[in-house]
Formats: C-alpha cells, sequence, structure tokens
C-alpha cells in the first residue's frame, strides 16, 4: 500500500527549525565566548552533577573527538574541570566550575524570555503539540 503523503526532507525542515531557534540563542552564547557545542556541555552539567565523559558526549550529542576538544577548551576558560573517577582511575569525570554553573543560571533566564516569546507568537497549544508530536518522533526512532 502506498501513501499519498508527498514526503518531504524531514531531516533538512528539522535542521532548518533548529538554525531558526537557534538564531536567537547565539548571541547570547557569542557574547559569553560561547559555542553552540559548549553550551550543549554547560547544559548537561548545569543541575552541578559529574558526570563521566561518556555521558557528557551522549547528553551534549557531541562525537568523542570533538568532545575533547570541546572540553579542553572550557577547561581553559575555567567552566568545567576534569577530575579521574575515583571510583575507577581510568575514567574522567567532568563538572562545571561555579563560574560555569552561574553562566549556565544566567544565559537559562535570557534563553527563557525567547521561549516566552515563542509561546506568545506561536501559542502555548501548538507549542506544547510540537513538543508532544517531537517527543513521539524521537521514542519512535529509538525503538
Amino acid at each position: 500500500m502506498t501513501s499519498s503523503l508527498k514526503h518531504r526532507n524531514l531531516p533538512s525542515l528539522l535542521l532548518q527549525a533548529r538554525e531558526s531557534i537557534m538564531g536567537h540563542t547565539r548571541p547570547h552564547l557569542r557574547k559569553n565566548g560561547l559555542s553552540d557545542q559548549q553550551w550543549r556541555v554547560l547544559r548537561a552539567l548545569g543541575d552541578g552533577q559529574q558526570l563521566e565523559t561518556g555521558q557528557v558526549a551522549k547528553d551534549a550529542y557531541l562525537l568523542g573527538p570533538s568532545l575533547t576538544g570541546v572540553l579542553t577548551r572550557m577547561e581553559r576558560d575555567g567552566l568545567i574541570q576534569r577530575n579521574k573517577d575515583p571510583a575507577d582511575q581510568r575514567r574522567t569525570v567532568v563538572s562545571a566550575t561555579e563560574q560555569g554553573l552561574e553562566l549556565v543560571k544566567r544565559l537559562s533566564r535570557e534563553i527563557a524570555q525567547h521561549y516566552a516569546d515563542l509561546e506568545v507568537t506561536y501559542g502555548k497549544g501548538k507549542l506544547l503539540e510540537l513538543y508532544k508530536l517531537l517527543d513521539e518522533l524521537i521514542a519512535l526512532e529509538r525503538q
């Protein structure tokens, strides 16, 4: 059975939507000297926990080799610290410094304003439905 639905390039549409949203977020990041990848790392560490580097890569949607460079720059800038895992010295754990945590708090407030504006413009119901549909699509593709 063939579908009569004309399929569009969903990955391209999702990337365009991401870029549209990030167009509002990036100026806040750049003003604070952060790349998109560094922001994703800080968000992953933003509640103050310590994560193994593999988990940081997963939570920040970064490949291992990219993560290494990102963490090196962030450590240099005083945003994160890396330590050996006390339970397994072969593993490295990462945590945000006080400076990094403060940056997450401040930027999160600034970015939240964009989401509030989006909710007003797009509509709360439509935004909630978009979240629901995206969650369903992600869950479906993980099966």
